[in-house]
């Protein structure tokens, strides 16, 4: 008679099939060849042990003031961990680099290689959160402005019935082809928020070409509902697979390994998504455009949250901007790092180094949370915070609710950022957009629709005891 016990002996690992094996294999009498022929389909891959060393990575930054020297030293402390993962092969962190979750969480401004690994956490929930800019001509900025301002949706949920884009056949064949894709309430949340852009840092922002003086407008948003949704039954996926290759990873850099099922499936998924979301910018651009009665002179963008796949080696970048060629297929054009709403945004090109790994910083980054610069600013109130940063600029919230957690002085100082971006060869800067204005979904909570709703019945209450 064989037990619990004689298969762990045997080298097998606990689960809920042994009291089901067991009792095959002592009803049939197996025993010998039989009985391992019969427990093969138990056999379970071996365990992928941590790095006993974190794996170096480059580091593409440096502390400016004593506030930076915490931001770094959190930003190194969590990389330190995370490179311990099995997959793990190379990484990188950039200029904008700050905290983004649990220590071992892949920072925003983070490049982590893997091999034959797809890791869901370290591309994060905004799947290819990305920027497309398109060439106006000579338009009038505000012109442009307040036709984007039409054109355009911010804060949570989707698009109305009414006011939704036409969602587009060949999108729609994708979504439905994919097995993890083809889901109701994906497929619904995809086509409700085409169009949209969300709310926290996304923007539509204005302005002019330092080289040609044309109007030029920019986006910043990523995949939206359809993409959380992606990234929630991704993680759900690589926790069970992390259960069973490396139970001591980190649960937010467990991985699906490309070479199954579900790494083919998972993957073309991200492609899909990839595609809604350089459709959602489109759809603003081109919408604008329409309004105006103008054609685009010139249109280009790209991702910087996302995985980019050379060979058998995944590229996880989050909030880094792919310089090199090789990881954009679809590439039309130079690349963009917006900075803040009263900079310039950075047109840039650039080539692969050791350091660099063929990425760039995305922005300008943040050395504290969006609470803590709130609570910086309490001593002025919001209007006299907003007039001060925005002096000169055609600034909208589209809530109408200043977010002050997205003025200018919440990240980080952008001439530095810019200054180490020479230093450690991250891009070069061959034209600017110097800022006309912009449109941010602003503090979408403090009037929203759940919070009135709530207000008006404790009003109410208030007022039957008062009677």
């Amino acid at each position: 008679m064989i037990t619990g016990k004689t298969l762990i002996d045997l080298g097998f690992r606990a689960g809920k099939w042994f009291p089901e094996a067991i009792t095959h294999i002592n009803e049939n009498n197996l025993e010998g060849e039989a009985m391992h022929a019969y427990l093969e389909q138990y056999q379970l891959p071996p365990i992928q042990e941590l790095h006993e060393k974190a794996i170096d990575f480059k580091i593409n930054i440096k502390a400016e003031n004593e506030l930076e020297e915490d931001n770094v030293a959190s930003v190194i402390n969590s990389m330190n961990e995370l490179m311990k993962t099995p997959t793990v092969v190379d990484g990188s962190i950039m200029p904008d680099a700050c905290p983004s979750g649990p220590t071992g969480t892949i920072p925003v401004g983070g490049v982590v290689v893997t091999k034959n690994a797809i890791h869901p956490g370290m591309h994060s929930a905004d799947i290819c959160c990305s920027v497309m800019l398109t060439d106006f001509g000579k338009a009038d900025p505000k012109t442009v402005l307040d036709a984007a301002h039409a054109s355009t949706h911010f804060g949570p949920g989707g698009r109305d019935r009414n006011t939704q884009y036409r969602f587009p056949k060949e999108l729609l064949e994708a979504f439905e082809g994919n097995h993890i894709l083809k889901d109701r309430h994906i497929i619904q949340a995809a086509r409700g928020h085409l169009g949209t852009q969300g709310d926290g840092n996304h923007f539509l922002f204005v302005g002019i070409s330092e080289q040609t003086g044309n109007t030029m407008m920019i986006t910043h948003h990523g995949s939206r509902a359809p993409g959380a949704k992606l990234y929630k039954k991704g993680m759900q996926i690589a926790e069970r697979f992390r259960k069973i290759l490396s139970p001591e990873t980190l649960r937010q850099n467990a991985w699906i390994p490309f070479d199954t099922e579900e790494g083919q499936t998972y993957w073309h998924a991200l492609q899909i998504i990839r595609a809604w979301t350089k459709q959602n910018h489109e759809c603003i651009h081109d919408a604008t455009l329409e309004k105006l009665g103008l054609e685009a002179e010139n249109r280009f963008w790209n991702e910087h949250n996302f995985v980019f796949k050379d060979g058998d080696l995944f590229y996880h970048a989050k909030g880094a901007t792919p310089l090199d060629a090789k990881f954009m297929p679809d590439i039309t054009g130079p690349r963009l790092i917006p900075l803040n709403m009263a900079e310039p945004v950075l047109i840039v090109s650039g080539e692969t180094t050791a350091n660099n790994l063929g990425f760039a910083p995305h922005g300008a980054g943040r050395n504290v949370s969006r609470t803590f610069h709130k609570k910086t600013k309490a001593s002025m109130t919001n209007e006299t915070v907003f007039a001060q940063e925005t002096a000169g600029l055609d600034v909208r919230f589209f809530s109408n609710e200043i977010d002050v957690s997205e003025l200018p002085s919440a990240y980080k100082n952008a001439q530095a950022v810019r200054a180490q971006m020479d230093e450690f060869g991250l891009g070069t800067v061959i034209d600017e957009v110097m800022p006309y204005g912009c449109i941010m979904a602003g503090d979408v909570d403090k009037n929203a629709p759940w919070k009135v709703k709530r207000r008006l019945k404790q009003e109410a209450k208030k007022n039957i005891q008062n009677a």
